[in-house]
């Protein structure tokens, strides 16, 4: 109904470094580092590709407690906020705490019980972080993924739920919630209760291993999609086994698609025909590589022919439209110049640094 509050309004705020998260906050976009962890240039690198991008936090391995070094000196020279992600050591994850960790992200199916968890949230509130509670289907606790009475994203919410309250109950409450599986429609089940059952509480959301970049943005955009147009969400990863750069152009085109966030440009364009009589594939996507980083949310059209050009995209802040070798370059339906195939790219992208 309209002037309904959405379910991501009514959470509680916790700052990521610098990054406010929930509470009625832009939903944020991060990323996932995967250089080696104890590679210090290597991961700082992929972290300025990041940011580029538009990545707001990045989380970083640490997979051995001699990676803690590296870490350290990632999160000191980081311009984006470094989150940890620990997996079967606490003890990782105390140290990590005093390393200069933005968040600690845990697994409660593998950090190893509720004793060793005490010394995490102690050191997470020492050092005034948060702590997400990730839970993934594939390392649910054991008596809870041996049930048989329960649906998979049933026993998902279950875990989470059951250690958000357990770490409420502790005096703990700078948390954030993920429950995730590989499967689109259980993903979406699962953080639909979850916005239920803890309601204050911020849900970062994303559909795990879902594969390399044509399906990874396909299943993430369908699960992720729903969920964002319900107001379920605070932040979110797509992932993908691919260039983590990739990740966080697919968020903001999903936020964008969604007109929830806007930062890049947009590019529209058709699917091309037989009346195309330019490389239109190759076009679109030289424009869209060149545009990726530029930071401004404009419109830009990129059509093959007189049926779908000027008319069509209308509402372009920016376009061209193809002929016979050449283009048209308009602005909100006018045409600006006529330039030869060659030079589409270059006039577009010229005419692009004057708005």
């Amino acid at each position: 109904m309209p002037g309904t509050a959405k379910p991501n309004e009514g959470t509680r705020r916790v700052m990521v470094g610098g990054v406010p998260l929930g509470g009625g906050a832009p939903v944020v976009v991060q990323s996932m580092l995967n250089a080696p962890a104890g590679d210090v240039a290597a991961n700082l690198a992929q972290i300025e590709a990041l940011a580029a991008a538009g990545c707001e936090v990045v989380r970083m391995a640490i997979p051995h407690k001699a990676d803690l070094d590296a870490f350290e000196a990632v999160c000191a020279a980081s311009p984006l906020p470094v989150v940890a992600d620990i997996h079967f050591s606490a003890d990782i994850a105390v140290e990590a705490a005093h390393r200069g960790a933005a968040k600690l992200r845990i697994n409660p199916g593998n950090i190893g019980g509720l004793a060793k968890t005490d010394a995490v949230l102690d050191a997470a509130g020492e050092a005034g972080i948060p702590i997400r509670i990730g839970v993934n289907a594939g390392s649910l606790d054991v008596e809870l993924a041996a049930r048989t009475d329960l649906t998979l994203a049933q026993k998902l919410a279950r875990s989470a739920a059951d250690y958000v309250r357990y770490c409420e109950d502790r005096g703990f409450r700078d948390l954030v919630v993920s429950a995730k599986a590989h499967d689109v429609m259980a993903t979406v089940a699962t953080y639909r209760q979850l916005a239920r059952e803890l309601p204050t509480c911020p849900l970062h959301i994303g559909v795990t291993e879902a594969g390399t970049l044509f399906q990874g943005v396909i299943k993430s955009a369908c699960g992720l999609g729903i969920l964002l147009e319900e107001g379920i969400g605070d932040t979110l990863r797509i992932s993908l086994t691919d260039d983590p750069v990739q990740e966080v152009r697919a968020c903001w085109t999903l936020l964008a698609a969604l007109d929830l966030r806007r930062r890049a440009p947009e590019l529209v364009s058709c699917p091309t025909c037989g009346r195309c009589q330019v490389d239109l594939i190759g076009l679109a996507q030289q424009v869209e590589e060149r545009i990726a980083n530029l930071g401004k949310p404009l419109k830009v059209a990129v059509m093959g022919c007189v049926v779908n050009g000027p008319g069509e995209a209308a509402d372009a802040d920016i376009g061209v439209a193809c002929g016979a070798g050449m283009g048209v370059v308009f602005s909100k339906g006018d045409v600006v110049r006529k330039v030869e195939e060659k030079a589409i790219v270059d006039a577009l992208m010229e005419e692009i640094g004057k708005l």
